[in-house]
C-alpha cells in the first residue's frame, strides 16, 4: 500500500434526532466529553423522520464533535432528503411547502450552516479526501438499503444496485448508477444499510438476517480497509473480514474468517487492517432496539495512505 497516516476516525450512525445534553439521554455512552479525532463517519438515520428543524438540529450536534473531516449520509428515517421518494410518496403538488422541503432540505445539510460546522453531506457514489497530516482517502458512500416498511432510500430485493452487470446474480435487476469499484479502487465504504449475514441480525426473538446480498457482493469485490453503516440498531458491533486470495471469489464465498471484536471507546482501537486481505466492518448505530443512545461510537486507528 506505500507510505501511510495512522489516523483517527470515529464511526457513529442512527443517531435519530440525538442532542448533547437531553436530560432522557444522560445514561447513555454517547456524552460529552468526546474523544477528538481526523474522520467523523455518520451513517445515517439522523433524524426520526426528517424535517428542517430536524436536519438544523443534526447540524448543531455534529458541531459539537472535534474532527477535521464529518462525512455524512442519509438513511431511510431522513424522508425529505430522497427527492423521488419525497415528491412521488410523502407529499404532492397541493402541498407547496412540504414539496420544496427537499430542496430546503439538501440545503441545510450542504450550506452555511453545515460548513460552519465542518460537515461534508455525501451523495451516492466516490469522494475523495486530503487531510491536513497528508493522508488521503477514497471513499464510496450511499445511503440505500432495501425496501425497509416503506421508507426512504429504498430498492427492491431482486436489484442490484452497487455491482456491475457483470457481477450481478442471475435473475436480480442490475438498477447501479454508481456502482461500487473493484479492489484497489476505494479506502472507505460506507452505507446505510449493513451486507448480508454481516451484523445484520434484526429483532428480538427470533432475529432474522436484514442485510443486503448485493451489498456484500460489492465489499467483498472493494475490500477497503473499513466498511461502515447502521439502520439495524441492535446489531451494533464490529468485526474483521478477512478474504479469500483468490479475488475471483465474491459474496459470502470471498470470506476466510470473520473475527469480533470489542469496542474500547472512548480508547482507540487499533488493529492492523491488511489492505486486500482484510476489512474492518462496523454497524455503528448509537440507538439501541428501544431508541435508547446506548450504544458507543467505534474510535479506531485506520492506516491510510499518503497522498503524492
Amino acid at each position: 500500500m506505500g507510505e501511510t497516516i495512522t489516523t483517527k476516525l470515529m464511526i457513529i450512525s442512527d443517531t435519530h434526532c440525538f442532542q448533547f445534553g437531553d436530560a432522557e439521554n444522560v445514561q447513555g455512552t454517547f456524552k460529552k466529553p468526546l474523544p477528538k479525532v481526523d474522520i467523523l463517519l455518520h451513517c445515517g438515520d439522523l433524524t426520526e423522520r426528517g424535517g428542517l428543524e430536524a436536519y438544523k438540529g443534526v447540524i448543531r450536534m455534529l458541531s459539537g464533535i472535534d474532527a477535521e473531516l464529518k462525512l455524512v449520509i442519509a438513511g431511510n428515517h431522513d424522508v425529505s432528503l430522497d427527492g423521488p421518494y419525497w415528491y412521488t410518496k410523502a407529499c404532492g403538488p397541493a402541498n407547496p411547502e412540504a414539496y420544496a422541503e427537499h430542496k430546503r432540505g439538501i440545503e441545510i445539510m450542504t450550506g452555511p450552516l453545515a460548513k460552519e460546522a465542518g460537515v461534508t453531506y455525501l451523495e451516492e457514489g466516490l469522494h475523495n479526501f486530503i487531510l491536513t497530516s497528508g493522508a488521503k482517502c477514497t471513499v464510496y458512500a450511499s445511503p440505500y438499503q432495501p425496501e425497509f416498511c416503506g421508507w426512504a432510500f429504498p430498492y427492491e430485493r431482486d436489484e442490484d444496485r452497487f455491482n456491475p452487470p457483470h457481477q450481478t446474480v442471475a435473475g436480480v435487476k442490475n438498477i447501479a448508477v454508481n456502482p461500487v469499484p473493484a479492489f484497489p479502487g476505494i479506502d472507505i465504504m460506507m452505507t446505510h444499510g449493513p451486507p448480508e449475514g454481516i451484523l445484520d441480525k434484526a429483532g428480538r426473538s427470533p432475529r432474522v438476517s436484514a442485510g443486503c446480498h448485493a451489498l456484500l457482493r460489492a465489499v467483498s469485490r472493494a475490500r477497503p480497509l473499513l466498511y461502515c453503516f447502521g439502520h439495524i440498531h441492535e446489531a451494533h458491533g464490529a468485526m474483521i473480514a478477512r478474504w479469500k486470495d483468490d479475488k475471483e471469489n465474491v459474496g459470502a464465498d470471498a470470506i476466510e474468517s470473520l473475527t469480533p471484536k470489542q469496542n474500547n471507546y472512548p480508547e482507540s482501537s487499533s488493529w492492523p487492517i491488511q489492505f486486500g486481505k482484510e476489512t474492518l466492518m462496523v454497524n455503528a448505530a448509537i440507538m439501541d432496539i428501544d431508541y435508547d443512545p446506548s450504544n458507543s461510537p467505534w474510535v479506531v486507528n485506520l492506516e491510510l495512505p499518503r497522498a503524492a
